[in-house]
């Protein structure tokens, strides 16, 4: 089960990012990608009743390049069960600036549950409401409209990796887990050894830091792999991974508009953290917010979407 839980945040951080980059930084790449890729969005589109934030006046124009907010969606199902979202992450992108800020909800962060009437988890919103009750909660928590989602099937983590022919980083620590051995220096990784690469954190004298650092290199090697020449070929099976492991609210026409207004700031990722205070409250552990803490992030986030 906590392997389970792993998979699914390692898995949204690095597709989720994939998915951000193929959606702005794509291009026209001919007819036979171009169908390829509206088929796995019309597989992946799954709408919702909820049109537009309730913190904003206006729906967004793409356009217009109006900056924009997605909440991506970790989640872990199961037949007959709704599941949890086991990692939230907040992607903001803003063309003016070209640049997507990236904030990671911690899925033990305690605020009040929108349309629930309590505090809890944020992450129980999803099992509570599903990705409105998400979404709503998230806005409130933040104080920003959240305009799309994707929500991200953990399965799907190998299946991206393997559908770019594998990926190569720069290995800064001789490590083994899970029984793969990981050398320094470059070593080429496919779905199942990335997954290990990046979740590794115990064996780390760097902690969490390190985790990081490595889930960064794998994002951004999959960036490079995703977007090269040589993987034209591989976009039919890139896309049909996606399908399979992806629901998001944005049409294909939407994400035509993306391609073509916002595609240079999908090159520039800058991750955001929100610093918490672990309590115990009645046996049950919580991530605390200070209202510092949660000013600092929502006037960061609020400058990036251009709403100060």
């Amino acid at each position: 089960m906590r392997t389970q839980k792993k998979k699914s945040r390692k898995w949204l951080r690095v597709s989720g990012i994939i998915l951000l980059v193929l959606l702005i930084a794509g291009g026209a790449y001919g007819y036979t990608v171009y169908h390829s890729f509206k088929k796995a969005v019309v597989t992946m589109h799954q709408p919702l009743e909820r049109e537009i934030s309730v913190k904003r006046e206006k729906p967004v124009v793409f356009e217009k390049k109006d900056p924009f907010s997605v909440l991506m969606l970790g989640v872990d199902e199961r037949e007959g069960d709704i599941g949890r979202s086991d990692t939230m992450i907040v992607l903001a992108v803003n063309p003016n600036n070209n640049s997507v800020k990236m904030l990671s909800i911690p899925r033990d962060t305690r605020t009040e549950i929108i349309g629930k009437g309590k505090d809890d988890k944020i992450n129980h919103a999803y099992a509570f409401g599903g990705v409105p009750m998400s979404m709503d909660t998230v806005e409130n928590f933040l104080d920003i409209p959240i305009d799309y989602y994707i929500q991200i099937n953990m399965e799907g983590f190998e299946d991206i990796v393997n559908a770019v022919g594998g990926v190569k980083v720069q290995n800064d620590l001789d490590f083994t887990e899970n029984g793969f051995h990981f050398a320094k220096g470059e070593i080429a990784l496919n779905g199942d050894q990335a997954l290990s690469f990046a979740r590794m954190r115990y064996n780390d004298p760097r902690g969490d830091f390190g985790r990081q650092l490595r889930q960064r290199q794998i994002i951004q090697a999959i960036i490079n792999e995703g977007t090269s020449v040589s993987t034209l070929t591989k976009f039919s099976d890139i896309f049909t991974a996606l399908g399979k492991n992806i629901k998001t609210n944005l049409t294909f026409d939407q994400i035509m508009d993306i391609q073509k207004n916002y595609r240079d700031a999908g090159k520039n990722i800058q991750q955001l953290e929100i610093n918490e205070t672990g309590k115990m409250i009645n046996k049950i552990y919580y991530g605390l917010v200070s209202e510092e803490e949660k000013q600092r992030i929502r006037t960061e986030l609020k400058k990036q979407l251009e709403l100060q």
